[in-house]
């Protein structure tokens, strides 16, 4: 008889059907499961392992005990799903025998294919003929038989590749590299796939082979084996050769160890140490090696450069304390300037070392931290290089409003300590009231009230690197009290086709002049006018400056939205009334009583195109002091990115020296699989910016170009970087890299 979709509940009909057994029409109305009667004396089947039938014909026999479902059979029991054209279930024997086109499917998501499958009734076990065994990730592994024990997938003379095996144009291809092996084992448990003699071809070519071989049996498993090598050739290093081997330590911590052999250097080792927390991810590791910072005889004539320890260690971490409470840390530390740069690691000229300990309340914020920094700078002198501990931070802003107003209180603390330099401790508080409110013709009129406290302690002043950062040793303080009122005024209709605003904006503020006589400045010497910090009560980054006098400050915005795209424009300036500059050096856009001009252009165009330019202009000639310009264009396959940047300032003073710098890069990508990749860094500077700067107005910095290929298991790329710039015993010149990467192998 037959039954399209008809379900049958085995364990049922071997309690009592002695009929051929047919499916209920509607499974609600089927009995429920009772357990089967135990076959030979074995265990009697329970009714929560059941198996469930469905086909499109069923047939039960009473005296071979042998049920046969036909057509469109699915089996399914404790997560396992078979189907096939004909399904066999001899109860005696518990065996499961499937025919035509089977296919099992486990918890996992892998799939197994074969001609003819011999299971028993758990449907976890048994002998496959001409199987093809589909990984949850889509590897395929194929071969002439095997067998299946405990979960376990056996096979003889197997094929294994994750590569497509159906062209674009749906017709079959060779997949582009494949392992052969005698025999190949999946472990579902421990997620990866054991081969015994095996040879890896690629392009059909053999090109490795080893008599054993493992790994994971999808990508992203956390799984001991060595991972993909990769080769540099550089100037200074010679060709080099890095091992990474990953060992997987637990569930929550791993362990990367990274030999790297160079033909011009001793060799170097590499380690990486990864451990999630209950409490958060902790992260260290370093490199280190025995060679000499010279690759040429001492100048002392002794013909052989001083070798020592040569190093970098590192850590990260972010760790929950409870609910409220949460600490950040990082480290990082060189035994000298240039093994960084040297041994290509990075290029960073400083390292920062922090820790941070955070408490976050429902209306308060309190914060203990440390810092301490590693100059890799031929300038830096490290007794001048500051230690900034402890910060101390608390802040209190009550839910409730006083005098319609938003309260916030503030307290914080600071002590720089330096061993051959100026030595500065701060305590500081601060109260601050503010309120909006909008008027009946839609101005937004906002106004700021503020008083804050300062009180210094500095020694040693006259160790000072500027004297104009110096204050004067002893104890100094100040009261800082301030107000300001700002009115903005939206105005809002349609316009080419899109909706136009424009907001005017006026900011009146008023501060007591000359606070900053005898304070240190340790937080507040890169200052510089933009349209960041434009409407800003205190245009100084720190604490230590302070803008005092009476000023108007006054711009506007103007922004178009249409669909797709958005056009958006900021300007705007402001008037200092009294006749001193302040504490503004010359050329910060501050000094006099007029301000430079500011402003900002913004186009974006979806996510494909993207245009910001922010500029300076003097107030007096409209000379651009500040241009910067970056434009993003593209997608993820295909972008570019342009910035520039020039700072003309006329300022004599380190941290806001003149610098003028364009930098590029891109990708093109082509023929579906293959990109082109570039990037390159000019200064722009010339000596009349810079009396300092030995660049003709035209120096590179930094290039790198190179190609890539990617499709679905298969990835190769090449890299030519150049370095133009030397530094001691980091000389210049080019560095090639290559990688290699076929997917799932290399762990």
């Amino acid at each position: 008889m037959s039954r399209r979709l008809a379900v049958f509940f085995l364990s049922s009909a071997l309690a009592g059907c002695a009929v051929p057994a047919l499916a209920q029409t509607d499974p609600a109305a089927a009995p429920a499961p009772t357990p089967a009667p135990a076959v030979d004396g074995g265990p009697a089947l329970e009714a929560g392992d059941a198996i469930e039938f469905a086909a499109d014909t069923m047939a039960y026999e009473d005296e071979t005990q042998l049920v046969t479902a036909r057509g469109n059979v699915v089996v399914t029991r404790d997560g396992y799903r078979l189907t096939a054209n004909e399904v066999e279930y001899d109860r005696r024997t518990g065996k499961v025998e499937a025919r035509g086109a089977v296919k099992v499917i486990d918890p996992d998501g892998n799939e197994a294919f074969g001609g003819r499958v011999e299971l028993d009734e758990s449907l976890r076990d048994g002998a496959v003929e001409n199987i093809l065994l589909v990984l949850q990730d889509g590897g395929r592994l194929a071969a002439r038989d095997g067998i299946r024990e405990d979960g376990r997938t056996t096979v003889n003379r197997a094929v294994y590749s994750p590569c497509d095996i159906v062209g674009t144009d749906g017709c079959p291809k060779e997949p582009l590299w494949q392992v052969k092996a005698l025999r190949v084992r999946h472990d579902p448990d421990r997620k990866r796939v054991y081969y015994k003699d095996a040879s890896l071809e690629f392009l059909g070519i053999p090109i490795f082979y080893s008599p054993s071989l493992s790994h994971p049996d999808g990508p992203g498993r956390n799984a001991t084996g060595i991972l993909v090598p990769s080769v540099t050739i550089d100037r200074s290093l010679g060709v080099s050769l890095e091992l990474p081997y990953f060992l997987r330590l637990s569930d929550s911590n791993d362990l990367t160890i990274a030999p790297i052999i160079y033909t011009e250097v001793n060799p170097a080792l590499s380690l990486d140490y990864r451990h999630q927390t209950a409490s958060g991810p902790l992260r260290f590791g370093g490199i280190g090696t025995y060679s000499s910072e010279l690759d040429f005889p001492d100048p002392d004539g002794t013909g052989i450069p001083n070798k020592k320890f040569r190093g970098y260690i590192y850590g990260s971490g972010r760790l929950q304390h409870g609910r409220n409470w949460r600490s950040t840390f990082g480290l990082r530390l060189a035994t000298d300037d240039t093994f960084l740069r040297r041994y290509d690691v990075s290029r960073d000229d400083t390292l920062r070392n922090f820790y941070q300990l955070e408490r976050f309340g429902v209306e308060s914020y309190f914060a203990v931290e440390g810092w301490a920094f590693q100059g890799l700078r031929q300038t830096d002198v490290a007794g001048l290089t500051p230690i900034a501990l402890p910060l101390i931070t608390y802040m209190w802003s009550p839910g409730d409003t006083i005098a319609g107003g938003r309260l916030k209180l503030a307290a914080d603390t600071a002590a720089i300590t330096r061993t051959d330099g100026m030595d500065t401790q701060r305590a500081s508080a601060s109260a601050e009231w503010k309120r909006s409110l909008i008027t009946p013709w839609g101005q937004r009129v906002t106004a700021t009230g503020l008083v804050r406290g300062d009180m210094y302690h500095i020694t040693d002043s006259a160790l000072a690197e500027l004297p104009i950062y110096a204050g004067r040793d002893g104890w100094e303080g100040r009261i800082l009290p301030a107000a300001a009122l700002d009115i903005e005024w939206p105005l809002a209709g349609p316009a080419f086709g899109g909706t136009q605003t424009l907001t005017p904006r006026v900011q009146f503020s008023v501060s007591p002049s000359d606070v900053n006589d005898n304070i240190p400045n340790e937080d507040s010497r890169a200052v510089d006018l933009d349209d960041t910090n434009l409407f800003d009560l205190n245009r100084f980054p720190g604490s230590d400056r302070w803008e005092g006098g009476q000023r108007v400050t006054y711009g506007a915005t103007w922004r178009l939205d249409r669909p797709r795209w958005q056009i958006e424009s900021e300007f705007g300036q402001s008037y200092r009334f009294d006749k001193a500059p302040g504490a503004f050096p010359q050329g910060t856009g501050l000094s006099g009583h007029f301000s430079d001009f500011v402003g900002r252009n913004t186009v974006r165009v979806g996510s494909s195109f993207d245009v910001t330019h922010r500029f300076r202009l003097d107030k007096s000639s409209l000379r651009l002091r500040r241009n910067e310009i970056d434009v993003t264009v593209g997608n993820k396959r295909t972008y570019a990115t342009v910035g520039y940047v020039k700072l003309d300032r006329d300022i004599n003073i380190e941290d806001l020296e003149d610098r003028e710098e364009v930098r590029a890069g891109g990708r093109i990508s082509f023929a579906r699989y293959w990109s082109v990749i570039g990037s390159v860094i000019v200064d722009l500077t010339s000596r009349a910016e810079d009396p300092l700067n030995e660049s003709d107005g035209f120096e590179m910095v930094r290039h790198r170009l190179g190609i890539a290929y990617q499709d679905d298991c298969f990835e190769f790329g090449v890299t030519w970087r150049r370095d133009y710039v030397e530094d001691r015993d980091f000389r210049r010149g080019n560095a090639f890299l290559f990688s290699i990467s076929l997917k799932n192998l290399g762990r």
